[in-house]
């Protein structure tokens, strides 16, 4: 009898074990990721083009394109220097699967350079996409997960590219880092007769000749 009353305590243990307060399992999800570009402030980019291979071995042409997120705050200081901040100027890339390899072609503005590359993903960076979007934040696990996954590609002088994912608490994560090579066409491969997409403006300008471009920071 003993026995049989601590089975039955047992179970009713069991049926009522609260549910796992971080789960997002019925947070609102989007079918798709987002792309999204970012720039060490002052150093102004343009991306003429990009593309995504995903795990399935799918190519998914112009995938996002144009600005980056950046910023000039003119504070005074040497802020060009390391990644201060992520933001965002994504786009969702409909229908792909987690990416395998993303590509991209950009300019440099300050410099000026044309950079073109194919950058790996590594499988941290997609484990921690996936992450995202399933499980809350430890800090907050009354907010909703995320939305949409996201990947961030930081783009620098001297063909630097920086990879971040944000992970379940939002913060970015940096999981990889690669090195683009100059595009031989210059600008638009070519086609605008060596002219690049911005002059450089004055604020940069002013932080160059005062702190320089900070090779070798990111």
């Amino acid at each position: 009898m003993k026995a049989l009353v601590t089975l039955l305590c047992a179970l009713f243990m069991a049926g009522c074990k609260p549910a796992d307060p971080l789960s997002a399992k019925n947070d609102p999800k989007s079918e798709s990721w987002e792309l999204a570009f970012t720039e060490p402030y002052y150093m102004k980019v343009w991306v003429e083009d990009s593309a995504v291979e995903d795990i399935n071995g799918k190519l998914f042409r112009r995938t996002g394109g144009g600005t980056a997120a950046g910023g000039e705050p003119e504070n005074g200081k040497e802020s060009a220097r390391g990644w201060h901040a992520v933001g965002a100027a994504s786009k969702a890339v409909i229908g792909a699967d987690l990416p395998k390899r993303i590509y991209v072609r950009w300019q440099s503005i300050v410099e000026p350079q044309t950079y073109k590359v194919w950058v790996d993903v590594p499988e941290e960076a997609r484990q921690l996409m996936v992450k995202s979007v399933n499980r809350r934040c430890p800090e907050t696990p009354e907010e909703q997960a995320a939305y949409r996954a996201s990947i961030y590609l930081g783009l620098a002088p001297g063909g630097v590219v920086q990879i971040f994912v944000r992970d379940s608490c939002h913060r970015p994560i940096k999981v990889g880092k690669a090195q683009a090579e100059i595009e031989p066409l210059g600008p638009s491969q070519g086609k605008n007769q060596g002219r690049y997409a911005y002059q450089v403006s004055e604020k940069s300008k002013r932080y160059v000749e005062k702190f320089g471009i900070p090779y070798g920071s990111w």
